[in-house]
């Protein structure tokens, strides 16, 4: 299958293989106990785990499917395990556990850019190799980090989708996921800057927290609107978010009077689209994210690199990436997604 998919921008259509597939069955098991990952071929400890933000978010099921089709070609070992829900302390005893495992590797989206740094510390010290993806830790915590897209690219095509679509003028709202996310900070202090500078009509009237939680995005959707009734918009830069707000905009008085826009998925946001809640999205393929990091994991575990910058790399279908500055993989630039191209994907 391939994804046509519309660069910011220029909007010009390009395609993106993706013929990854599941081949086996994560393990989501809890933190205590169990044997140790077998590994993979010849002497390197090809047992990679991937730790989300927390397990049964669609985004990070996505992202372990490509790390999952990524090991399988690696020849190595794949499991995945993580806390029911974000918190900043919450994977602690999964990185605990897995340096006991003696795992070759660990793949984490960090909810806390500090908060588990002691324990990755500890696992670095036991010859784990750890890679961050999506959301980082600081990165004296961990080899390798490889980054969906720029913070600032993130930070810009939300604020251009939501200007476009409220006529560049007017209060909104940000739904994100936690307090302490990396990656949602970042990017909510770049589109503050950019509202500013490019768009000093637009003003954010309040910030709200979902944690990652579908039940508690929705509420907050629904109060920061109730407090807020000249509101004239929404960003929500998380896939549980954005869906959220979806579904509460979907079936209320403010459909098609409030716009909604930040990072979904096409599978969460299709019925939205189609049914005029939501005109445009953006967002990259989390599966293509959970592969490339897997490949990085197993880089890092095969000697072929360090972390430093110029080091290089194959990727399987991907092709071949460089490392960048504070040890940085870049996945690519994000996309837009609307009615003329969603149906090009699925995930």
């Amino acid at each position: 299958m391939k994804f046509a998919r519309k660069r910011v921008g220029a909007f010009a259509a390009v395609a993106v293989a993706a013929a990854l597939v599941m081949t086996g069955c994560a393990d989501t098991g809890a933190s205590g106990g169990g044997a140790a990952p077998e590994e993979g071929g010849g002497d390197a400890n090809l047992a990679i785990t991937f730790l989300p933000k927390s397990i049964g978010n669609p985004y990070f099921d996505t992202s372990s499917k490509g790390g999952q089709a990524a090991v399988a070609e690696i020849g190595g070992t794949f499991a995945e395990v993580g806390p029911a829900e974000s918190g900043p302390e919450a994977q602690v005893s999964y990185i605990n556990t897995a340096t006991q495992q003696g795992v070759g590797a660990l793949v984490v989206s960090a909810n806390d850019p500090k908060a588990i740094c002691d324990a990755l510390d500890e696992a670095r010290a036991a010859g784990v190799k750890v890679v961050t993806f999506d959301s980082d830790t600081n990165p004296e915590c961990r080899d390798l980090f490889v980054n969906q897209a720029t913070a600032d690219g993130i930070a810009k095509v939300q604020v251009d989708l939501i200007a476009e679509q409220i006529g560049g003028a007017g209060e909104i709202a940000i739904v994100s996921s936690t307090a302490n996310a990396t990656n949602q900070n970042v990017w909510i202090e770049k589109m503050e800057a950019l509202l500013a500078s490019d768009h000093p009509d637009i003003k954010i009237v309040e910030i709200v927290y979902g944690d990652d939680d579908e039940q508690i995005s929705f509420d907050k959707t629904a109060a920061v609107l109730q407090s807020h009734p000249n509101l004239k918009g929404i960003i929500s830069p998380t896939t549980i978010g954005i869906s959220a707000a979806a579904r509460y905009l979907s079936t209320s008085d403010y459909k098609g009077k409030v716009a909604l826009t930040g990072l979904g998925t096409p599978n969460q946001m299709r019925e939205y689209i189609a049914d005029g809640t939501v005109t445009a999205f953006a967002l990259w393929n989390p599966e293509d994210l959970g592969y490339l990091s897997a490949f990085a994991a197993d880089a890092l575990i095969q000697g072929d690199i360090t972390g430093a910058e110029g080091d290089t790399f194959e990727a399987g279908n991907l092709g071949k990436f460089t490392v960048g500055a504070d040890a940085t993989v870049l996945l690519g630039a994000p996309y837009v997604f609307d009615k003329e191209n969603i149906g090009d994907f699925d995930f």
